[in-house]
């Protein structure tokens, strides 16, 4: 019997793929270059189904030329990636990975906020260039943690995980959110609730864990680093876009704020030329949940929504995390009855 055809857009552990082919004709990327549009365009076309790693846009024009597909699957918690209402009302389930890597996330949001207010990165180059003399009252000062105020946008699960790692440096958490949390998260977190305006002007350590949409486009920009401390950090963990990142350049060069670190930029995995100038800037090649555990985690609920999604396994039907639950029925009506059945006989 010949089995569908799904994409898997990215390389992954060669387990993550062998659980596929249980069930799918596999088309991989092995090269593990990102797909052009015209590419993702050309390699879906036959495909059932995919696994995306959240780079690949799968909007109207993709969908309009994958009259086979049923169910795209992504390997990331975000999904603005996703045409949503595109895809729901093709009847094609989408699905994503949420909360599985909000721990590790935090965790490097962390390891970031350390290193900028510290100047780690700095001090390593210094170290390796040969130039280190010996001690010196003013070599690589840095900023305080321990003591200090903490600003996080975006007080969603990562958001939380956060705050609740500022106990251990006996900081204030001050967040803004586009909703206030409930009294008890709050007390939980020990953050309080306040404008971005008064967040900026107030925080040590400033860090952003908002999700990425037409409205948050720049939520910080030239205005916003002015408002912040000229001892400030700033940390994006979010997405790219979320910050101005030219704004930023600018804004490290004539010290309007002391250090940032950013996980994520606006034109990834270009990066702004201004920003390669800029001092005090720490960067890393969106890693975030980048640890065996979680990335596995992910991949593994990446493959069990899609699998589900497409008839099969135990869950046949019911893909774990579906964004758009709405489609199911027609969903299941598309799907061949080989699919429904084959793996639960």
């Amino acid at each position: 019997m010949l089995k569908e055809k799904i994409l898997v857009a990215r390389a992954t552990f060669p387990d993550i793929i062998a659980r596929l082919e249980e069930h799918f004709e596999v088309e991989r990327n092995h090269d593990d270059s990102p797909l052009s549009g015209d590419e993702l365009q050309s390699r879906i076309a036959d495909k059932v189904g995919a696994i995306l790693m959240g780079g690949e846009r799968i909007d109207e024009i993709v969908i309009a030329g994958a009259g086979k597909l049923r169910a795209v699957s992504n390997c990331a918690a975000g999904y603005n990636n996703f045409d949503l209402p595109a895809l729901t009302r093709a009847g094609i389930i989408a699905s994503n990975t949420p909360e599985v890597s909000n721990e590790s996330v935090a965790d490097f949001g962390w390891a970031l906020m350390l290193a900028a207010a510290r100047r780690v990165a700095d001090s390593d180059r210094f170290v390796r260039s040969g130039e280190w003399g010996g001690f010196a009252y003013d070599l690589f000062l840095g900023v305080d943690l321990h003591g200090s105020t903490l600003g996080i946008i975006g007080m969603g699960r990562i958001g939380q995980a956060i705050a609740r790692r500022a106990a251990g440096f006996d900081m204030s958490v001050l967040y803004h959110n586009r909703s206030r949390l409930d009294p008890a998260l709050e007390q939980a977190c020990s953050a309080r609730y306040v404008s971005k305006e008064i967040l900026l002007e107030q925080a040590d350590h400033v860090v952003l864990v908002l999700p990425y949409s037409a409205s948050a486009h720049h939520t910080i920009g030239a205005a916003e680093l002015r408002l912040m401390k000229r001892t400030a950090t700033l940390v994006n963990i979010a997405r790219g876009g979320i910050v101005d990142d030219d704004a930023l350049a600018a804004a490290l060069g004539d010290g309007s704020i002391a250090a940032a670190a950013l996980d994520v930029f606006e034109d990834e995995p270009r990066v702004h030329p201004a920003l390669l100038e800029a001092p005090n800037l720490i960067m890393s090649p969106h890693i975030g949940s980048a640890t065996t555990k979680t990335r596995r985690a992910l991949a593994n609920l990446a493959v069990d929504n899609l699998i589900a999604a497409l008839g099969y396994g135990p869950n046949a039907g019911e893909p774990p995390s579906i964004l758009n639950p709405e489609v199911l029925g027609t969903a299941r009506e598309r799907m061949p009855a080989v699919s429904m059945q084959g793996d639960n006989a």
